[in-house]
């Protein structure tokens, strides 16, 4: 969606009214003042993305990678935009999957969010042309984090991807696992004059059976003196999705009273059930870019981005409910069963619940959405011995739902529940789950969200040669961050009673039985089918109901707003001497952060809370390269780096639990920053053409982590038991090594791509709670890959490990997410040099997302399917 239809992109806040008209008419007024005092400099050197794009065939392609990450400083590996293309992926998280280190969270079947060397993804940054990009969720449990959403990033806009592990004083804060720079295309960096390119496609997704098209498109224009070029990248995508899913959904404690009147202190699940989630989605993205070369010194970029994702979701869950029928805290289990958890308490994992509300049906409709937008203005000057950069720019997100509809229906029956490990086992036993007639619409509601990030930025720098001596380049720089997160929630209520309130059975909303389910998870006693809604009768009947009837209120104390400026400086040098080279910096950060909710208070009232934090920080880095022969590398980094704490953790606002009258959650304004001091040394031996065999050690020292625990406070008068996140005393050590190997065997046309991720991640202690594991690591990270290329015909087929890795405390224990190998391909054929027929198949073994407790308290099981597509390249 063009720009121009979102004017409010523009509506800067204060520090973009001071901070980009300055920094902008700064760039401008240095650059046209240049020429006159340096007509005679000599030419700046060309950029390399030319190569990056024209370059043709898997084997020049890897070279050509092979090539930059020779001459980097940093530890940094790059894939270029023709193994974008050639791989079968659709956002650019699942192209990251196959650089050493990198995994994919996959919870939706395509890569979301991604975790580096094994650090949460929370602890890792990605950006676009070295720049923030702002991007929000749209399901209503997704916390707001500082994770970046590769939903809204196609790969057809990128001209290269950066995975820098090892910093430099003039590459921003905020990584400790890893920072992704998203380089997208310049106009003057194409070869000709005019250049077309388009391509067509066909997804089909094998679980809903549904085939969706793809088009892309991207038109370069640039002048015959090479001084104006204007580059139009177009991406439009639909994607029909469907997850099957077994869940249980963790609780407790409770008093679990059996049918002799004995009382057992355990957690219970409030429940569980057997889900179809699906998903229309739609994702729209335009690249705009205008680059100037009015002299030979001068470059000006102005990149404008605009990613529009519409998705339509459905999710139909057939429950059973244990907590959910307590009645003052108690609940009535028929022959119960317990297993020992953890921390030394006991979770029920079995036994008869009901009669009352024993099942419950819960279908939900999101109408849902993601934004992201980016104007970027990048302007430099080469002088004969100086350069002068300046960049400047707003982003935008929003996300969320306009509508999220959950419609309740309930029967009474009694649920025989056996739980463990991936074991998900329910017998109704007074009804039938394919009998419509058996469960009636009791209430609903509307859960309506908005997420909204801006931030308005702008740097400048300066950088000289100095000659021959050591320390032969000095740059320094400044820069300016303004950043500003809001999250709003609406709620609407609906029930019997309520105007304009219509009854319904399940019968009156059915047309017949669900598809099956699970089928490569589900155990035999698991329920995989029952009656459900039919879109159709929803659209006609139960929806203009619930809207007549849905009374809305704002939930202010979900609601916060959370206020970063963030300054900067550095300095770094590049030196040079002999076969050592490399470069050497300070970066030193001062971040204010403001944090606005509100506390919910016992009588429903609201009175609203502010906290400022602010903090600084000084981070030095080296990084040193050895050129111990022509084709061997050594190198070597320490550094000292930082992450800020996720939005959600620093909201002020306090939230009132619905159950337990002394129970509130609440975040954590002054929550510190997570900081690393990291060292790393490798090897890397060019032993032939586009040949690498290389070994990475690596070590990061963590400061702390973040925990959650329950405090008595005093809150309006009252003392009540809140729960909040908390700094840890102790940290977390991180080692592990990387192991890469590239070859292509001969001129067979075959060859291959290999690496290899080990860490081992040991996390400190919190007194009064379990030893954890370091969230979001692996231990072992596998990526394998094979192709063929010969007389117009290339395969290839990947393979992406990891093993098991690890989340929050739930029930006792910590969560355990499975490992997990999937299978991807694709092939293409060039029918003559500007044609090409492709096609991939994602997801080929059907692999499944599996998590459990470490006590073998299952969470979810989840079945995504595989995709297949076929598609025509063309290129003028």
């Amino acid at each position: 969606m063009p720009l121009s239809r979102h004017p409010h992109l523009f509506r800067q806040p204060h520090l973009s009214r001071r901070l980009l008209p300055r920094l902008v008419s700064l760039t401008v007024a240095s650059l046209a003042a240049a020429p006159a005092l340096a007509a005679d400099e000599a030419p700046a050197p060309s950029a390399n993305t030319l190569e990056q794009v024209e370059v043709r065939g898997v084997r020049a392609t890897l070279k050509r990678n092979l090539a930059e990450k020779r001459e980097a400083q940093n530890i940094v590996d790059t894939i270029s935009a023709e193994d974008v293309g050639k791989f079968p992926d659709k956002n650019v998280a699942d192209s990251l999957q196959r650089v050493p280190g990198i995994s994919v969270d996959r919870i939706w079947g395509e890569g979301k969010a991604i975790f580096v060397r094994g650090t949460d993804k929370n602890l890792n940054m990605t950006q676009l042309n070295g720049q923030a990009v702002a991007s929000s969720e749209w399901w209503l449990n997704e916390a707001q984090t500082r994770s970046f959403n590769y939903d809204v990033l196609p790969s057809e806009i990128v001209g290269s991807l950066e995975v820098y592990k090892s910093p430099s004083a003039d590459l921003d804060e905020g990584s400790i696992g890893g920072l992704v720079i998203v380089r997208t295309r310049r106009p003057l960096d194409f070869k000709d004059a005019l250049t077309l390119q388009a391509s067509a496609e066909a997804l089909y997704s094998k679980l809903p059976g549904k085939t969706d098209p793809q088009l892309n498109g991207l038109l370069n224009w640039k002048s015959a003196d090479k001084t104006v070029g204007v580059l139009l990248a177009l991406s439009r995508q639909q994607r029909t999705m469907r997850r099957d899913g077994l869940e249980m959904f963790p609780d407790g404690p409770y008093d679990i009273q059996d049918q002799h009147g004995a009382v057992t202190r355990a957690y219970a699940s409030w429940g569980g059930g057997s889900a179809i989630f699906r998903q229309e989605r739609e994702r729209t993205t335009a690249n705009l870019a205008v680059q100037l070369q009015p002299t030979a010194q001068t470059d000006i970029v102005l990149n404008l981005m605009d990613s529009d994702m519409k998705m339509n979701n459905n999710n139909q869950n057939y429950l059973w409910q244990v907590g959910g029928l307590a009645d003052k805290g108690v609940i009535a289990v028929t022959d119960p069963r317990f297993i020992t958890v953890g921390d030394g308490g006991k979770a029920l994992v079995g036994g008869i619940v009901g009669p009352k509300t024993g099942v419950s049906f819960e279908p939900i409709y999101r109408e849902s959405y993601v934004r992201s937008r980016l104007a970027d203005l990048d302007a430099s000057y080469q002088g004969s011995t100086w350069k002068l950069h300046g960049q400047a720019g707003i982003t935008s997100s929003e996300g969320g739902s306009s509508h999220d509809r959950h419609f309740w229906m309930e029967g009474d029956t009694r649920a025989q529940i056996s739980l463990g490990p991936d074991h998900y086992g329910v017998k109704y036993l007074d009804i039938n789950p394919l009998d419509p007639k058996a469960l009636t619409l009791k209430a609903g509601d509307d859960r309506i969200r908005r997420m909204e990030s801006r931030e308005t930025y702008g740097q400048a720098d300066l950088s000289w040669e100095l000659g021959e001596a050591f320390f032969n380049t000095l740059k320094l720089g400044v820069k300016l961050r303004d950043n500003t997160l809001r999250n709003k929630r609406t709620q609407g209520s609906a029930k019997a009673g309520s105007a304009g309130w219509q009854a319904f059975s399940l019968a009156d909303l059915s047309t017949g039985p669900s598809p099956l389910l699970s089928q490569a998870a589900a155990t035999s006693d698991a329920l995989t089918q029952y009656a459900w809604f039919d879109d159709g009768l929803v659209a006609s009947k139960a929806i203009p109901m619930y809207d007549k009837a849905m009374v809305y209120k704002d939930l202010l104390n979900e609601n916060y707003t959370i206020k970063e400026r963030i300054s900067a400086g550095y300095a770094k040098a590049d030196f040079a001497s002999g076969r050592w080279r490399g470069d050497v910096g300070l970066r030193v950060v001062r971040t204010e952060q403001t944090s606005d909710g509100y506390l919910a208070n016992a009588d429903g009232s609201f009175a609203p809370v502010s906290q400022k934090h602010r903090y600084n920080d000084a981070l030095p880095s080296l990084n040193v390269i050895y050129d111990w022969s022509k084709e061997i590398i050594v190198r070597g980094a320490v550094s000292k780096t930082m992450a800020r704490q996720t939005f959600d953790l620093l909201s002020p606002g306090l939230r009132r639990d619905g159950t337990v009258l002394t129970r509130a959650y609440a975040g954590n304004p002054l929550l510190k920053p997570v900081h690393a001091n990291q060292a790393e040394i490798g090897a890397e031996w060019y032993y032939a053409d586009a040949s690498l065999l290389a070994a990475t050690l690596f070590v990061k020292k963590l400061d702390t982590f973040t925990y959650k625990a329950s405090k008595q406070e005093p809150v309006g008068g009252e003392t009540l038991n809140v729960e909040r996140p908390y700094n840890a005393d102790n940290g977390a050590d991180i080692k592990g090594f990387e192991l890469q190997w590239q070859q292509p065997f001969g001129h067979s046309g075959f060859g291959t791509v290999v690496n290899y991720t080990f860490t081992d991640a040991v996390a400190g202690a919190v007194a009064g709670q379990p030893r954890l594991k370091v969230l979001g690591n692996s231990r072992d990270q596998l990526n394998l890959s094979g192709y063929y290329e010969r007389h117009g015909l290339t395969l290839r087929l990947s393979y992406n490990y990891r093993s098991k890795s690890y989340g929050d405390v739930q029930m006792g224990g910590q969560v355990v997410n499975s490992a997990y190998g999937q299978w991807d391909a694709s092939a293409s054929y060039d029918v003559t040099p500007k044609l090409t027929v492709y096609a991939s198949a994602v997801n080929l073994n059907n692999e499944v997302i599996r998590s459990n407790t470490a006590d073998g308290l299952p969470i979810g099981v989840y079945e995504n399917g595989a995709r297949y597509s076929i598609g025509l390249r063309a290129k003028f």
